[in-house]
């Protein structure tokens, strides 16, 4: 073949100077292990020599392996391209991804028509693997896709109890540790926007608010909680209904930074000095945090662990390693900024 008036060269090429038959080097290439060391150390140093790079269509057609994985994320584009938690995850997975063969392709699919092309898509073999992230209730992927046996990842707990690999930080230890530092700083009305609760981040980070009351004795009172959606301009509106109808809370938990960011927006235009009057933590450590005025205390959850682990439950899939669903959580830590 002739490239740019350059001749690539051939598998008949690498055989000829590797001395075996065409059949070894395919064998080495697609990594067989039906190859002798000899051959095998043969074929590299002749795939050196030469320059060969193998033709991935044809070696797809061997292996049945497109080197490709898909991150699906079961949102909107405008909450995908404006959420630094979702560009943090895309930035994460590149860099784990580089230190193999594979490439990453990024898909959203927020409604049931998406998801179903996606999920056919996924079924076709155009990817080796699939990590899941940001799920609802009600999204059809995990159950496509568990059905049709695509290796699979979930960013956070199936909400159903499936049996399916998944990494996760340990949301509603995070949220209860937020709320007691909050009591320990003699906060007694100490307000929460929520997470999404058709979501699992939002399900725990709620339950785990809940846990840092009654751990200190205090109740849970309905008009301290408001109903969040992880974006900036929710964590504003929400932080306005609170203040409309408790004025005297000293204290807010909300459950993701850039809600948080809407929130202190939200007290700075209602005269609300943070901390002195309201204290302020978010949940996830985005970049965001340290740079809203004022700086943001919140609950860091360890993005790069947690992108390490679900490329190696995935890959373990993929390559056949894994016979049982994998399961791994990870911990959370308070970083602490002057909002609280």
């Amino acid at each position: 073949m002739t490239i740019g008036g350059r001749t690539s060269p051939t598998l008949d090429e690498v055989a000829e100077l590797a001395g075996v038959s065409r059949a070894t080097v395919s064998r080495v290439i697609n990594d067989s292990p039906r190859v002798s060391p000899e051959a095998r150390e043969a074929v590299h140093s002749a795939v050196a020599q030469l320059r060969y790079v193998p033709n991935r269509m044809a070696r797809s057609l061997v292996t049945r392996r497109t080197d490709t994985i898909a991150l699906v994320l079961s949102e909107s584009n405008s909450q995908v391209f404006t959420d630094p938690f979702f560009a943090s995850m895309v930035r994460e997975l590149s860099a784990r991804l580089s230190d193999t063969d594979r490439a990453l392709v990024l898909l959203a699919a927020r409604d049931r028509g998406e998801q179903e092309k996606v999920g056919r898509w996924v079924r076709q073999g155009h990817v080796d693997g699939v990590v899941l992230v940001s799920l609802h209730r009600d999204d059809l992927l995990p159950g496509l896709l568990r059905e049709s046996n695509v290796p699979l990842v979930l960013l956070g707990r199936p909400l159903d109890g499936a049996a399916v690999s998944h990494v996760d930080t340990d949301n509603a230890a995070g949220a209860a540790t937020a709320t007691a530092y909050l009591v320990a700083a003699g906060r007694r009305r100490i307000a929460t926007v929520t997470g999404p609760l058709d979501m699992i981040a939002g399900v725990d980070r709620y339950a785990g608010y809940r846990r840092g009351l009654a751990d200190a004795g205090l109740p849970l009172r309905e008009e301290l909680v408001e109903d969040g959606d992880f974006t900036e301009a929710g964590g504003a509106r929400a932080m306005r209904a609170l203040l409309e109808r408790a004025p005297d809370l000293d204290a807010v938990f909300v459950a993701s930074d850039p809600m948080a960011v809407g929130a202190l927006r939200a007290l700075h235009d209602a005269g609300r000095t943070v901390p002195g009057d309201v204290a302020v933590v978010g949940f996830d450590d985005a970049v965001v945090a340290a740079t809203s005025d004022p700086p943001l205390t919140t609950v860091a959850q360890p993005l790069d662990e947690m992108t390490r682990l679900m490329v190696e439950l995935l890959l373990r899939q993929v390559e056949g390693d894994a016979d049982e669903p994998e399961v791994r959580i990870c911990d959370t830590r308070l970083v602490v900024r002057a909002s609280a």
